[in-house]
């Protein structure tokens, strides 16, 4: 059973930084493609980042030259490291398969506000 358990987030200015991480359980052939989804309040769950097995990274034209998606060497772990943070970026974000999502975990809240 893969879980993805999300940390990192938190109160943050606008125009300032965050490095959320997401935990995989499970092997690396059976998590990937991966990615890191964000849920606005009263707004559809969307795909903001995404990493497959070679390493090849994808993002929504909205978060580009501003958000990276990272992994560690185990392949295990990703990281989405967001500067120049907006307010818009403000939402609970998740990691999870890509396209196909197994179970949600808790995600991790981002807040940009002054």
């Amino acid at each position: 059973q893969v879980q993805f358990v999300e940390s990192g987030g938190g109160l943050v200015q606008p125009g300032g930084s965050l490095r959320l991480s997401c935990a995989a359980s499970g092997s690396p052939f059976t998590i990937y493609p991966m990615g890191w989804y964000r849920q606005a309040a009263g707004k559809q769950r969307e795909l903001v980042a995404r990493m497959n097995f070679d390493g090849s990274t994808g993002y929504i034209d909205s978060v580009k030259g501003r958000f990276t998606i990272s992994r560690d060497n185990a392949k295990t772990t990703i990281y989405l490291q967001m500067n120049s943070l907006r307010p818009e970026d403000t939402a609970v974000y998740y990691c999870n398969n890509v396209p196909d999502a197994r179970a949600w975990g808790q995600g991790t809240q981002v807040t940009v506000a002054s």
